[in-house]
């Protein structure tokens, strides 16, 4: 128990003198605004246009075989009453077949499309971390903060100078 009030001690006394050292030694601190850069890096656009291209012919057939199925559910909602039981119940069980493959379908392409994107998005935060990490050093930054900020004022925040520095690289 006699423990705790010399580390509560330390803790605040580091408190109060960080502010004073931070204040003599001209640190150069900047905020950068995660969201604002992936919503306007122009490498995030090129990401999802790739992305976009390399899975549109398995959307396309995905929703094909949608269609499909929707249209086999009109005619049976239709014909039903004048189709002989046995064409009724094989369209039914042709139906619940096509939903299981296209529900199968879905669920690959919802899957790939997921492990694409991640993998995109992890390139584009390797060239982000790097371009941050290369005009902090260019412009003599000593922090360069991120996620978990409640407050930036403009003065700090240097999300639009390394959004042109990472669209120009």
């Amino acid at each position: 128990m006699t423990m705790k009030y010399p580390v509560f001690a330390l803790i605040l006394s580091c408190l109060y003198i960080a502010p004073l050292y931070a204040e003599g030694s001209n640190l150069k601190i900047g905020f950068v605004n995660p969201i604002k850069i992936l919503e306007s890096a122009k490498q995030v656009q090129e990401a999802n246009k790739r992305l976009e291209q390399e899975f549109a012919p398995r959307e396309g057939k995905l929703s094909n075989s949608i269609r499909d199925v929707q249209q086999m559910k009109d005619r049976l909602a239709k014909d039903e009453a004048i189709m002989s039981r046995k064409d009724a119940a094989d369209l039914k069980r042709d139906i619940l077949s096509k939903e299981r493959d296209a529900k199968r379908a879905q669920d690959e392409f919802q899957e790939d499309y997921n492990i694409r994107r991640s993998e995109e998005l992890d390139k584009l935060q390797k060239k982000i971390s790097k371009s941050i990490e290369e005009l902090a050093k260019q412009e003599d930054y000593d922090f360069i903060l991120s996620e978990g900020v409640v407050y930036a004022s403009d003065r700090v925040d240097i999300t639009d100078t390394v959004l042109k520095y990472l669209n120009n690289n």
